[in-house]
């Protein structure tokens, strides 16, 4: 069983919080959809992380990042998925402002399901960290696989509570962020973010 759990979800939670396409992805999510479709792309996202952590464990994620064309190839999708929202993002804020807590039913959460979910496994620094991190926090006692099999669980569930508190925030100051002038700035930012970040990606930045 893994050992030093504390020291891996202090890693974990202080990697989830640092700014980048999830923050982004999910600023947008909450003020495009409301917290239905946020809590929709934070789910996906941790089931990407598990996907991650069970190819490591698998060592089908080794697999992949010494596999230059495969890995090429997982890298320009992930960054095409935040190209695309970015894109929709600024579209969007050529419009009027979206309705407070809009949510576009069963198929709409089904959507940011996904859309976290291709995020999550588009971004290969995700397997580098299921790879090179997980590993250190393993004992050589017992199924290694089960090890970093719940390691994974708990990475999954520390990313998904931040972007719970993170979404909720960003959620109570609505009032404030729905405002035309507001909202349009807003997308402004978060589409040009998620549009360089989208470029990276796909360049190996």
């Amino acid at each position: 069983m893994p050992t030093q759990l504390p020291l891996f979800v202090m890693t974990t939670w202080l990697l989830a919080m640092l700014p980048g396409a999830g923050q982004a992805m999910m600023m947008r999510q909450t003020l495009e959809g409301g917290l239905s479709v946020a809590r929709a792309t934070i789910v996906g996202n941790a089931v990407g992380l598990l996907l991650w952590s069970l190819s490591a464990a698998a060592g089908l994620s080794t697999l992949l990042l010494t596999n230059p064309d495969l890995y090429a190839v997982v890298r320009i999708a992930g960054g095409l998925v935040l190209v695309v929202l970015g894109v929709n993002t600024l579209r969007a804020g050529r419009g009027g402002p979206a309705p407070a807590g809009r949510t576009d039913g069963r198929a709409g959460r089904w959507g940011a399901f996904g859309a976290g979910l291709a995020t999550n496994l588009g971004n290969p620094k995700a397997g580098v960290f299921a790879v090179s991190v997980l590993p250190q926090f393993v004992t050589a006692r017992g199924s290694v696989f089960a090890s970093i099999a719940l390691l994974g669980a708990v990475w999954a569930s520390v990313n998904a509570c931040w972007y719970l508190l993170f979404t909720w925030g960003v959620s109570r100051g609505r009032a404030l962020m729905t405002r035309p002038v507001v909202q349009r700035r807003l997308r402004l930012v978060t589409g040009l973010v998620l549009v360089a970040l989208g470029v990276a990606v796909a360049a190996g930045v």
